[in-house]
């Protein structure tokens, strides 16, 4: 009996075994760490609810102090409370993409 050749894989059968064998390896991975992601998203959902409600109140409450003592013809509680919420949307993007470089730098560490 002739043997057969071998047949060597050809470049395209061996990148997308390994793009299915990593894809793979972080599906298992997030399987085992659901617990911890479950709480990591929610604990990330306070605090980003944090960083935008502290400034927001705190422009409010030194907008009402302001109007009680120094009034004036226009609002400073609506002034503060706008100003605020737009630093802490802003504190709240930076926390965002932060975590998201975490992320990313994690996968790309898993990934070789």
């Amino acid at each position: 009996m002739a043997e057969e050749p071998e047949e060597k894989p050809s470049r395209g059968k061996t990148t997308l075994a390994r793009q299915v064998g990593t894809k793979a390896a972080r599906k298992l991975k997030a399987q085992r760490h659901i617990t911890r992601t479950i709480w990591f998203g929610l604990g990330m959902m306070g605090l980003i609810g944090w960083s935008v409600a502290i400034p927001t109140l705190l422009g409010a409450a030194l907008g009402l102090w302001l109007d009680k003592h120094y009034p004036r013809p226009h609002s400073w509680t609506l002034t503060l409370l706008f100003i605020g919420l737009i630093i802490g949307c802003l504190n709240a993007w930076h926390w965002v993409i932060k975590e998201d470089q975490e992320i990313r730098a994690e996968q790309e560490n898993h990934d070789e």
